[in-house]
């Protein structure tokens, strides 16, 4: 069998053997069968490693023909070439990681086999979309993490807010999906094919206006923006930490928001050919990196922090794809991946810890009961706020080097969010672990507890790759060429050098991204460990604004979702008061009449019956003599 077959196989049996079978199954297999579903994947990728390596072409499996509509054929095809590899990797490694920890997780909930069916259609949607040889497979996988970010956020759906973040996950998805689909429209339209192997070395050769080319970049981007979370489409996001916290570490880390990035960088000689919608994304992902970074500064809840970090995180990768630094933004969904995976187990091991509480509020001094997560979390942590030498100080380091080479201007906006990053990422870091406990009974910390090892080696080893993570792709000025711009290089159809700076920048741009650790480290530290600041509810200035996600939320429900209930309600109320009801009392007289005067023949007395009868039989004769 073809090994992107398999690839794809194993994470759809566990589906179907936990979804048909896993109600009957007894609890402790379940979760296992779904972790080595997955996990099986990722061996099978590793496998083919050295072949891929050998052969940069990769590997071609076309299926079947799916549709065909006179010049335009629409195949089931796909691809295990580098970047294919790269982002099956990153799935199922991590997804493995996350399966694991979901075996202790969710060990109390009633329903582990849904769960883990729902995960594993989840790792088979995404592979779908990542493995697919054309925009139909990946359209396909783009649905297919769509519902399935609806099911598993939405999972403890007994709670309306949970069912309702789940609902707003798939609405604005969709809308993103829109533009998306009007994109594959003028693709095959104008190029007659779908498939990444005929359209983009067509379009690179120069088939097809700026115009056109911009359009379809753009139309692909808001679709991005939907799945990747960016402004204006970004609200759903926080909301869907509604879902179990594996859940929210499988969407943020190697999963659904990933996606936008793999798509621009799949087509990115499209991008490159369109200057404009090269803006457009820088423009998107500056804004969201800012505001996102903005918010998180005063959330509480530990969850919505990581889940601002994400978006904010996106921001940074979508910069990256707008100044044309392609293999960057993919390194940083690498590192990412590595330690917002382990910050959002971390987050989920304290949660499990002090009973399911996520108010960083009712938190503190957790450090001597959860050592492991302690350890692990803080450098999951210290990667993404920069520190030098880890993962996150060399993808980031990386995307603010690409960007002082644009603009200066927007290498200081993005070294402010980047220093909002670390004051942010420091404060859910102190008000969890350090200072007094502030739980609403004292006598609850003793019931405060580490968790098992399901949970803990998951954790021990993403800070493995956290800390390890920057070797995958180190710096010019260390190595002369990166491993992973190696690796990507013979996939790319239209490549622009990388532009090096002169040792005295490089030094600055170092010494900046230094700098910007320390400061949002040392503010943290005074304010929230020396000074031992308690969060509280805030009730004026710009505090109640950020506290309040700059009250974006109350401004859709209020431009969009209120003014579409209202309209909702009157068309119900003319469908239902004018047209059914109004129907009915019309109709009701008529029928009433003519029940009434038929009721007058059903009387019971046979002999009219047979006089019916016989009437009936003569008008049946007439009209056979009449007619035939």
């Amino acid at each position: 069998m073809n090994p992107i077959a398999l690839i794809l196989a194993f994470p759809l049996l566990g589906f179907l053997i936990n979804g048909l079978l896993g109600p009957k199954l007894p609890k402790s297999i379940v979760g296992w069968l779904g972790s080595i579903a997955v996990f099986a994947s990722f061996i099978l990728a590793v496998s083919k490693w050295s072949l891929i390596l050998a052969d940069a072409k990769g590997i071609n499996w076309n299926a079947y023909t799916f549709l065909q509509i006179e010049q335009l054929t629409l195949n089931v095809s796909f691809t295990l070439d580098r970047l294919s590899l790269w982002m099956t990797l990153i799935i199922t490694g991590i997804g493995s990681l996350i399966h694991l920890y979901s075996i202790s997780y969710m060990d109390h909930d009633e329903q582990p086999a849904k769960f883990f069916a729902y995960l594993n259609l989840f790792i088979f949607s995404m592979l779908l979309l990542v493995l697919g040889s054309n925009f139909l497979m990946l359209f396909f996988g783009w649905e297919g993490v769509g519902l399935c970010s609806y099911l598993l956020i939405g999972f403890w759906y007994t709670n309306k807010d949970f069912g309702h973040a789940a609902r707003k996950a798939f609405v604005m998805n969709r809308i993103g999906d829109l533009g998306l689909l009007l994109g594959m429209y003028l693709i095959a339209s104008n190029y007659g094919s779908l498939e990444y192997a005929e359209v983009l070395p067509s379009m690179a050769q120069g088939n097809g206006s700026v115009s056109l080319l911009t359009g379809i970049a753009v139309l692909l981007f808001i679709g991005a923006i939907g799945k990747s979370a960016q402004v204006p489409l970004f609200t759903w996001l926080p909301d869907a930490m509604a879902g179990p916290t594996p859940v929210s570490a499988l969407i943020h880390a190697a999963t659904m928001v990933t996606a936008g990035i793999y798509l621009v960088v799949r087509t990115q000689a499209l991008f490159f050919l369109s200057p404009a919608a090269r803006t457009v994304v820088l423009v998107i992902g500056v804004l969201t990196a800012l505001i996102a970074a903005v918010i998180a500064l005063r959330q509480n809840d530990i969850k919505k922090v990581l889940a601002y970090s994400t978006v904010s995180q996106l921001g940074f990768m979508f910069v990256a794809l707008g100044v044309g630094a392609y293999t960057t933004a993919l390194f940083h969904v690498t590192t990412h991946a590595f330690f917002k995976a382990l910050l959002f187990l971390g987050a989920g091991s304290v949660i499990h810890g002090v009973h399911d509480e996520q108010d960083m509020r009712y938190m503190g001094g957790l450090k001597s009961k959860m050592p492991v997560t302690y350890w692990t979390l803080l450098i999951g942590t210290l990667a993404i706020s920069g520190f030098p030498m880890l993962s996150g100080f060399f993808s980031k380091d990386e995307i603010l080097a690409n960007v002082f080479h644009h603009s200066a201007l927007v290498y200081g906006i993005m070294a402010f969010a980047a220093l909002l990053t670390s004051v942010y990422m420091f404060r859910l870091f102190f008000l969890t672990f350090h200072g007094e406990y502030r739980g609403t009974e004292k006598l609850e910390f003793d019931k405060v507890h580490e968790s098992n090892w399901k949970m803990t080696t998951p954790l021990l080893v993403l800070a493995l790759l956290s800390v390890l993570g920057g070797l995958l792709n180190l710096p010019h000025y260390i190595s002369h060429e990166g491993f992973l711009s190696a690796w990507l290089k013979p996939t790319y159809i239209m490549f622009e050098e990388v532009i090096h700076a002169d040792m005295t920048t490089e030094i600055l741009l170092i010494s900046m991204a230094v700098l910007i650790f320390l400061v949002g480290f040392v503010y943290s530290r005074q304010r929230y460990l020396v000074k031992g600041v308690s969060p509280e509810v805030e009730t004026k200035g710009v505090a109640k604004w950020l506290q309040n996600k700059l009250y974006i939320d109350e401004f859709y429900n209020l431009v969009v979702v209120k003014p579409l209930e209202v309209l909702g309600d009157i068309l119900f109320a003319l469908f239902d008061t004018l047209l059914l009801y109004g129907l009915t009392f019309a109709v009701h007289p008529v029928l009433r009449w003519v029940g009434g005067r038929n009721r007058k023949i059903q009387n019971g007395n046979i002999e009219f019956y047979l006089l019916y009868m016989v009437v009936a039989i003569a008008i049946l004769l007439g009209v056979n003599l009449l007619f035939v």
